[in-house]
């Protein structure tokens, strides 16, 4: 009787999880290509909406942050910058994090059908999130520039761990979610709830100095846990900082006092939570894979 060997043959329906994504980067480019093609297909403004939409809102946030309740008129030097570059950050993570939840349900055409590693759809759309994140950065960098912005490498050291920090996290909770969303529909409402809180829950339209006054340093302990405050302190210290005078109490009271207590702590404590949901989201995502056909 002939004996095949099928050493070279993939066992359909079974894969590595995330690491399978590497042998699949090709299918993975084609879903990055029409997520940023279809986007803002038949759209008169096209593009111009990534400007437009992030643009809107910060001018919200800022009327009612900045000159009704006068953060800028005292609480933050160069209170504008502060507030984009933090605001622009949350964006980046609620975008990739809404993307990758309803990445399976929006695909389940291609799911239903035929054969692919499933964790390829929350990466693209996280990927496709960083793309359309690259226009506010843009604008980011050219209001800092206007505010006297120079940075060095320890600047732009921080912005890129911040943004690694921020997709490392948004994959893991994104995985999770991701799965969970295929049985149960309403993972994609509670997380519209944490997109809800994450501006509010990081120092975008305050200072962590307030939570620490204010609430004590417990609280700024487990507020700083959070690898998205985290992210968007170095992005602060990347685009606002340069542009701040350092503190001095007599001459500038409002510039900068620096990170919180244990920073470099915190950056360790953001990689590892985000590594560790990584793991969790990639265990979750594959327990419900099992059932993706049947349950879309």
């Amino acid at each position: 009787m002939t004996t095949i060997d099928l050493s070279e043959y993939d066992v359909p329906g079974r894969g590595r999880g995330i690491l399978d994504v590497f042998h699949w980067r090709y299918l993975l480019r084609l879903l990055v290509r029409k997520g940023t093609a279809t986007r803002y297909r038949n759209s008169t403004l096209g593009w111009t909406w990534s400007y437009v939409k992030p643009l809107i809102q910060f001018f919200i946030y800022y009327a009612v942050m900045g000159l009704i309740f006068g953060m800028a008129r005292g609480g933050v030097a160069n209170f504008p910058l502060y507030l984009f570059a933090g605001f622009i950050t949350v964006q980046f993570f609620n975008e990739a994090f809404g993307n990758a939840t309803g990445s399976i349900v929006g695909n389940k055409a291609l799911v239903k059908k035929i054969y692919l590693p499933r964790e390829l759809f929350p990466l693209a759309a996280i990927i496709n999130a960083f793309v359309h994140f690259l226009p506010q950065l843009a604008i980011l960098i050219v209001v800092a520039l206007l505010y006297g912005w120079r940075p060095g490498l320890l600047h732009i050291g921080a912005a890129l761990l911040g943004l690694v920090i921020i997709g490392l996290f948004a994959l893991g909770i994104g995985l999770l979610f991701a799965g969970l969303n295929v049985r149960f529909r309403d993972a994609e409402n509670f997380a519209e709830v944490i997109r809800q809180l994450a501006t509010w829950a990081s120092p975008v339209l305050y200072t962590w100095q307030l939570i620490q006054q204010h609430m004590g340093d417990l609280v700024l302990y487990i507020y700083m846990c959070n690898p998205i405050t985290v992210a968007v302190e170095l992005m602060h210290y990347a685009f606002w900082t340069p542009t701040v005078e350092p503190f001095d109490a007599d001459t500038n009271p409002d510039g900068w006092v620096g990170f919180a207590p244990h920073f470099d702590i915190y950056i360790l404590v953001a990689i590892v939570i985000g590594a560790l949901f990584v793991l969790i989201g990639q265990a979750t995502f594959r327990r419900f894979e099992r059932t993706f056909a049947q349950d879309l």
